[in-house]
């Protein structure tokens, strides 16, 4: 790939392998690491899903990466307010910590949130470097249209911040192909963008043997488990999950495991009780090296958004992970993941918002563990084949080294 290059990662809610969340970017960093690259990220000293305080400011992992935290006030599940002032807080207080990072050679940013974008233009244009642009989230079109955002000039104004940072970056990298036309109608091409899709790391995902100790620590041991592991927030559609509990309800075998965090939980806990649900229980968050273990311990995972056009543009994470624990995929999210999950004949589509298909199918799959090994079976093989997450890392190395070169 040619000379080594130290790469600058802002990222507000950067997570490893002992945190809560999505570990794409610490995978990616320990690869270039691997392949003899420098990689510091600037982080917030908030975790994301815990909102605990993080003392330490500057941390080398194991992998090499350094992590450096930015001082942020707010939390990014306390609402509007709250999520805002962390968002702001972090644009600021990340533009110094970054300009204190030495040798520099490119500046990669992810969104969201889309304001530590603002930092990394800002920073590229004060060091004289390229910085490149991952897009995960197309805000603000996904804020609008799940009614989080309302004000006009605000979205008018942040409309004028994502075509600003869209056509200012020296490279645009998304991780799902439905981005690309979107964000090539804003900019006039696409030959900027790059298509580095989620994924796995599919070694860590171990034989389904791994669950029964968690079967047993919770009493499920003959339970028929469905697993929604993930975030718990205005976007994922956790109240039509409950009401297919409900209408299961009268089904003891089927007990449903809700694993997560975020600003809707508390709500959707006291829905679950207010329904008189005792076939839901609520875990807290746990760290992506525990998550495989998880999924072995489920018989069908859920993944589920709320029905709204933009979010067929979507691949989730918890998609793949669910494919590489072999577990039949229940998929309430239609578009190019629906694609993918029938294509592979990994899963059971239903529309999103349905509870009552939802229920049916997993009634469906309960009652066919040979179809439910099937789909395991082929969704492990499609993610071994095209969404391994070396293989992605490989062509994230490229895509920096040739940004750098100017290409």
């Amino acid at each position: 790939m040619g000379g080594c290059m130290h790469i600058l990662l802002i990222h507000q809610i950067f997570t490893t392998l002992d945190e809560a969340g999505g570990t794409r970017h610490v995978e990616l960093a320990e690869y270039l690491i691997s392949k003899g690259h420098e990689v510091t990220v600037v982080a917030s000293d908030i975790s994301f899903l815990s909102g605990k305080k993080i003392h330490r400011r500057r941390t080398r992992l194991d992998s090499g990466i350094e992590v450096r935290r930015a001082r942020t006030f707010g939390k990014i599940h306390s609402g509007f307010a709250g999520r805002l002032l962390g968002f702001m807080t972090f644009m600021a207080s990340s533009f110094f910590s970054a300009l204190t990072v030495k040798d520099v050679d490119l500046i990669f940013v992810t969104s969201p949130p889309i304001f530590q974008a603002i930092t990394a233009y800002i920073v590229s244009r004060i060091r004289r470097k390229p910085y490149v642009l991952e897009v995960r989230d197309l805000w603000p079109d996904f804020m609008v249209e799940i009614g989080a955002i309302r004000n006009p000039f605000l979205i008018f104004a942040s409309r004028l911040i994502e075509k600003f940072l869209y056509k200012n970056s020296r490279t645009i990298i998304v991780n799902t192909p439905g981005f690309i036309s979107f964000i090539s109608a804003k900019i006039g091409s696409d030959k900027r963008i790059n298509l580095v899709p989620n994924g796995v790391d599919t070694s860590m995902f171990k034989p389904p043997e791994e669950g029964k100790v968690i079967r047993k620590n919770l009493g499920l041991e003959d339970r028929f488990i469905v697993l929604y592991a993930g975030a718990i927030g205005i976007s994922n559609d956790i109240e039509t999950l409950l009401n297919a509990a409900g209408i299961l309800r009268e089904e003891p075998d089927v007990f449903f495991l809700i694993v997560g965090g975020g600003n809707e939980k508390e709500r959707m806990i006291a829905m679950a009780k207010e329904l008189s649900l005792d076939n839901v229980m609520f875990l807290d968050p746990i760290a992506k090296k525990h998550m495989p273990e998880m999924i072995a311990a489920a018989d069908a995972a859920v993944a589920i958004l709320k029905n709204i056009p933009m979010f067929r543009t979507t691949y989730p994470n918890k998609v793949f992970d669910y494919m590489a624990g072999e577990r039949p995929v229940i998929l309430a999210i239609d578009g190019v993941i629906r694609e993918l999950v029938e294509k592979a004949g990994a899963g059971i589509f239903v529309p999103p918002g349905d509870a009552l298909a939802l229920a049916e199918a997993i009634r469906i799959l309960r009652n066919d563990e040979g179809m439910r090994k099937e789909m395991g079976r082929r969704g492990r093989a499609l993610v071994e084949k095209c969404f391994e997450r070396r293989k992605q890392a490989e062509e994230f190395e490229r895509v920096l080294t040739d940004s750098l070169r100017g290409g």
